[in-house]
Parts: structure tokens; sequence; C-alpha cells
């Protein structure tokens, strides 16, 4: 998408971000970023939409965060031991991320046994968990005067639970769960839930079930709530869903696809627990198959938590190709990533895009929106759509409309 170094956006509308994870490393550089613009800066690199213009889509400059996190420190402390941005940037941001001050999340070691804080929300039930959220959500509508809202969950990969569980199932099941405190319910349901009943537009970034099980995408659409999701495709995936299309367009076979990341940040940690891998591996898996319109048979995906790294995520890809009259070849991809700078402006386009969905009336799942996914939510029915050019003209179309 073209970059013109400039915020092209028609609105004045202070939209409030309300990120699930607030402490994290990918949610500070996110609000770091938009208090640099803030403070006057006119970078708009890596910003995908910031040259496309679409009549009422808030600008970068009008957005506000706050939200949650088992981690109880302030913003300027975090980013300075998530170390993501250099010196210079976190001292201009240090005034303005001294006042954000997560609030008590909801959180479970059941669902996320690596990561646990004790900035945490003291509920003996999933009902009062529930009400817990939707009070902070009310509270600073009131207090901040902002009235637009977006959610969006940056917290660690939950497992998964049991998708056939009855309280999944329907919006009906989901609310008995909820006063009966259902073991299937997990944190990640409970923020898309309270968020989907206060009207507030939804975005999953994290592998984690949350408004894509049925009872809640059923309970987004009856109420009209923008909702979208899931995993957000940043680094490896992405670079897949480019060049998929490409070997399918030139009649390259693939024969075998490696890929293996090391990371070090609270991402990796989370990982390092099987339950939580398996997770992620379920949204990375189907891509290329997808793409490609047949099984790789060595397709293998690899994470590691390397702790030195940090967040200087390192994703590396052998490709074995076959070409014209079976002869073989073979790419390799080296890409050091960062990944909360990858992450960090999807993040930021999501919640601009879900609010103009709001504005727009257009509830229930944006499929517009699967460009930022590695597992986007698709309508009952209809097959994911992975290829990249793909999805980009389908955002673009939409944001046009």
């Amino acid at each position: 998408m073209p970059d013109t170094g400039l915020d092209v956006s028609t609105t004045g509308r202070r939209v409030g971000v309300l990120v699930v994870g607030l402490g994290g490393a990918v949610a500070t550089t996110a609000a770091a970023g938009i208090e640099m613009l803030r403070a006057g800066s006119n970078d708009m690199a890596g910003l995908p939409l910031a040259g496309v213009g679409a009549s009422g889509i808030a600008a970068y400059r009008n957005l506000h965060f706050a939200g949650w996190d088992l981690h109880g420190e302030n913003l300027e402390n975090a980013v300075r031991e998530h170390r993501v941005l250099d010196g210079e940037q976190a001292g201009i941001v240090a005034p303005a991320l001294r006042g954000m001050t997560p609030w008590p999340a909801v959180g479970s070691v059941d669902f996320c046994k690596n990561v646990d804080g004790a900035n945490k929300v003291a509920a003996g039930s999933h009902r009062e968990a529930v009400d817990r959220i939707r009070d902070d959500i009310r509270r600073y509508r009131e207090t901040s005067g902002i009235e637009n809202l977006v959610v969006v969950n940056l917290a660690s990969v939950e497992r998964w639970p049991d998708k056939g569980a009855g309280a999944l199932n329907t919006p009906e099941g989901f609310e008995k769960g909820l006063d009966s405190s259902d073991p299937a319910i997990s944190p990640a349901m409970l923020y898309a839930y309270a968020s989907i009943v206060e009207g507030v537009p939804y975005g999953n970034f994290t592998p984690s079930l949350a408004a894509d099980i049925p009872a809640l995408t059923t309970l987004a659409e009856r109420r009209n709530v923008p909702v979208a999701g899931k995993d957000g495709k940043t680094g490896q995936t992405f670079i897949k869903t480019v060049l998929a299309p490409a070997f399918r367009s030139r009649s390259l076979y693939v024969e075998g696809w490696f890929s293996t990341n090391i990371l070090g940040n609270r991402d990796g940690l989370a990982l390092d627990n099987p339950d939580s891998l398996r997770s992620k591996l379920n949204t990375k898996g189907s891509v290329l198959d997808d793409i490609l319109g047949y099984p790789v048979e060595d397709h293998i995906v690899d994470i590691r938590y390397y702790k030195p790294r940090g967040d200087n995520k390192e994703a590396w890809d052998n490709i074995d190709l076959v070409g014209f009259l079976g002869q073989k070849m073979q790419i390799k991809v080296n890409f050091l990533c960062r990944d909360s700078i990858l992450a960090a402006p999807l993040v930021i386009e999501i919640a601009r895009v879900l609010d103009l969905a709001r504005q727009r009336g257009a509830g229930g799942i944006q499929e517009q929106l699967g460009l930022f996914f590695k597992a986007p939510m698709t309508r009952a029915g209809k097959r994911e759509e992975h290829s990249f050019p793909v999805q980009e003209r389908a955002l673009l179309d939409w944001l046009a409309a």
C-alpha cells in the first residue's frame, strides 16, 4: 500500500483503544508510536493504511490507549523493560506513558501456565469477572469523555479448550456457562463477551479462542457489533502468504517448507508451554495448503523460546521447489524481525478499521480485516482467504466503498 508519509484521515473523532495485555511489548510499542506522532513526528513508516484515504477513519493522533494487564507497572517502565524503543524514543514518550497504568486483569494459569502477575482481578466467578470488565469499559468512557471505543486482545496465548463444549455453541449456553463458571470459558472469551454486550468492536490479535466461537460470533451478529481475528500475521506467515501465491502462479510445486522461529519476549515465554504452543501452531498450519491448493506433505513449523533475543525474533525458512522437467530448487529466507515493530502498526490499523466498521453499521465478522490475521474469521460456510494480494484488494475495496 502506498505510504505518503501523511496522516490522510478525514475525521477529528477520538477513539479509545482498550487493550487486553496493555503492558506487553506490542501494546506499549503501539501506544508509544501514537505518542511519537502526537509529539510531532510525521514518520508513517510501517503503517499500512497511512497513505490510504477512507472517509470517516480516525486519525492516528486521535487514538488513545488504555486497558488491562496482569503486570501493573506503568507504560514508561514497561517500554524500558521490553527494550523495543531506543533511548531517545523512550525519553520522548516517557511523560505521556508514565500516566498510563494498566487496570487489574482477568487471568488464568490454567489457560496460560507460564504467564501470571499480581495485578489480577479477584473475581469469584466468570459472571463477576465479566461485570468487572464491563465496569472498566463504562468507567473509561465516563472519565475520558471518549465515546468511541475498540477492544483489542494482545494477551499471552491461551491453550484451546474443547471447542465442542456446550457453553461455546450458543449465546444462551454461554450465558449459562458464565453463571456456572464453566471451565471451557477462557479469559479471552470473557473479554470478548464483555466487549460485545457493551457494544464495543473487538479484535483478537492472539491465537486464543475468543469471539470466533459460535456463541460469541452469533452474539456479535445479533447485536451488530464488529468483531475480527485471529492471530496477527506479522512475520513468517506474512512472508508465506506473499511467496506462496507467486509459486502457485508460476506452477512451482512446493515439495516441503521448513520454518523455525526463535524469540525471547513475553510471547515467547508463553509459547514455551506445550498447550499454548499448540494454539499457535493451529493458526499457522493451514495457510500453505489453502493458498497452493494441495497439501504440503513436509510443512514443518518449529517455535522456540530463546531468552537472549528478547523482541528480536529470527524466522528462518527453507523451501524445496520442483519446477519444469522435475528439476528441484531451493529458496532460503532468513527474516531478522523486530516482533513488536511489525505487530504494533497492525494493531493500530485493526483498531481504526473496526471503529470505521461500527460507524458504517457493519456488525458481526469483518472479513475485510483478514489481511492482518493468520486465521481470519469468515462467515459460516465460507472458506478462509490467505493469499496476501487477494486480502489486500478486499480491504482496499471495502475502505473505498
